[in-house]
């Protein structure tokens, strides 16, 4: 439709509608005060009533006379014509930046933190709404800590049978989140509820004789079983070319565990001279650590 002028802004007003109680009675409150009754349009049994004195109804302030009593069966309700109740929803797409208030985003500032059950809009592909969610609930879903995680070492040297596999003990927790690491036995086990991605490692330093050192090797074992290797210093073709003390070993292994599976390390060292011995003071050469990946 063209208009004169400015196009009307009330395109997506609606009015205040009112029902009554109805009972035999010709006198009703009105829950908004009007000028006179040409400010509403009163609807009885569904025949639009006609206003103004000596007819239908009349009405000042909240008071609504009729001319003639109801009866407590019949219906009854105004439309307020001089007030607006609210604005409808508008068409999809049609309001912008200029059609909302500064004041929309309290502070309008960045949020420095948030507190656990403070709320975030997201929007719910499958239903395509916006929702809600605390953010309790929300950082669960993503992201997360390297958690559990341990740490231990060797304090001092320790010797070993020549040329014997050795389960290690690294007797120094520095880190258990999960208490999972036992250092009397050297065992690793993964805590309750916390199965999953995990990476291992370890490093081991022989302390031999000079040149004394013919070959060290150390592999990991998960609940029992080979699970990495192939760390060593091997020395075989040429016992004694090389020092013992500076050579270090290490390894590390990427694997899914279960819960309550167990993780330990195995060394082995074979000398000409001496005795067969791992390094271990302060600066922790020989270590062992595990932790859970976010996955």
């Amino acid at each position: 439709m063209a208009y004169i002028g400015n196009t009307p802004a009330e395109n997506y007003a609606s009015f205040l509608t009112e029902t009554f109680t109805v009972s035999a009675t010709a006198n009703y409150t009105l829950s908004h005060a009007v000028t006179n009754e040409n400010d509403i349009r009163l609807v009885i049994n569904g025949v639009v009533q006609q206003p103004g004195s000596g007819k239908a109804y009349t009405a000042s302030g909240t008071t609504l006379t009729l001319s003639s009593a109801t009866a407590s069966g019949d219906s009854m309700y105004a439309v307020y014509l001089g007030r607006a109740l609210q604005t409808v929803n508008p068409p999809n797409a049609s309001v912008g930046n200029s059609q909302t208030a500064p004041t929309i985003i309290t502070g309008q500032t960045a949020e420095t933190s948030i507190a656990t059950d403070d709320t975030i809009l997201i929007h719910d592909t499958s239903a395509s709404a916006l929702r809600k969610m605390t953010r309790a609930n929300f950082v669960s879903g993503i992201g997360g800590t390297n958690t559990p995680a341990f740490y231990a070492y060797s304090n001092a040297p320790v010797d070993l049978t020549d040329a014997t596999w050795t389960n290690y003990v690294f007797n120094t927790e520095q880190l258990d989140t999960g208490n999972g690491y036992n250092t009397s036995d050297g065992i690793y086990t993964v805590p309750s509820g916390e199965g999953g991605t995990w990476i291992f490692g370890a490093a081991v330093r022989p302390d031999c004789t000079a040149g004394a050192l013919a070959r060290a090797y150390m592999y990991g074992e998960i609940d029992g079983s080979d699970a990495w290797g192939n760390a060593s210093i091997d020395f075989q073709n040429g016992a004694g070319s090389a020092q013992g003390t500076g050579a270090t070993m290490f390894g590390y292994l990427v694997r899914t565990v279960s819960a309550g599976a167990t993780v330990r390390m195995k060394v082995y060292c074979d000398v000409t001279t001496g005795n067969a011995r791992i390094d271990g003071s302060s600066y922790e050469p020989t270590y062992f650590f595990g932790y859970k990946l976010i996955t």
